[in-house]
């Protein structure tokens, strides 16, 4: 597989166009940023752990029927996926109150709900992705209410698997945002990555952080948060 021009860059990867029309190359940097890109570092390896934790739990949900852009991984930092149309809607799936919920809502955070809860905004970066419901996505046409219940079943089967995935290795999934792609097809498929970076992951015993909130709250540890996700998932 050829890799081509860079196509895009964003906060954490930059997407290569490859000798394949319908693939590109995604490649994980180790940048960092918070606050709506306010605050921005850097978290040594973490493109080595998101991008090979990322592949693997999209190999178990596809596995499972949750189809996605995964094609295979090429090295520790690039990944092959298929060339989609990213929907741009942010998909936020919640299990236990935090972060903006708590603040938005005054919920207290570790607060568990009584079901999971799914949340869309709108991806536009000059707008600080605005949270909206399924009527503005309809309205705006950013995706067709095929689309969006397709989006929905697939989110909260991805969080019902998930959740038992790393519960397994010990960790409690609180809350994570997805993104989807349409494939030339118009099928959607489950994008972007899965994460320490898109997902908020809690020590099932202690409560302790193994996410980018270390980073966002100036709490440290991140690079050994992340490495320990991934030594307990991948071993």
């Amino acid at each position: 597989m050829e890799k081509r021009e860079q196509l895009y860059e964003g906060k954490a990867k930059k997407v290569f166009a490859t000798d394949d029309a319908e693939l590109v190359i995604v490649s994980y940097k180790d940048d960092a940023t918070a606050g709506d890109g306010a605050k921005k570092g850097t978290i040594r390896g973490k493109g080595v752990v998101n991008n090979r934790l990322s592949n693997a739990l999209m190999q178990k949900l596809a596995a499972q029927g949750v189809p996605t852009h995964y094609v295979r991984e090429l090295n520790d930092r690039e990944t092959l996926v298929k060339k989609v149309e990213i929907v741009p809607l942010e998909v936020i799936v919640r299990n236990v109150a935090a972060g903006s919920f708590s603040k938005r809502l005054g919920v207290a955070e570790g607060t568990p709900l009584r079901c999971p809860t799914l949340e869309f905004s709108y991806k536009n970066d000059d707008l600080h992705d605005p949270l909206i419901n399924h009527y503005h996505a309809l309205a705006m046409g950013l995706a067709t209410q095929e689309e969006i219940d397709t989006i929905t079943a697939y989110a909260f089967k991805v969080n019902g698997l998930l959740r038992e995935v790393m519960l397994e290795a010990g960790i409690r999934l609180i809350d994570f945002k997805l993104e989807f792609g349409r494939l030339p097809d118009g099928g959607i498929v489950l994008a972007d990555e899965i994460s320490p970076d898109t997902c908020r992951f809690w020590d099932a015993k202690t409560n302790a952080h193994l996410d980018k909130d270390l980073f966002r709250r100036d709490l440290g540890g991140e690079e050994d948060a992340y490495r320990e996700v991934m030594r307990r998932l991948l071993g």
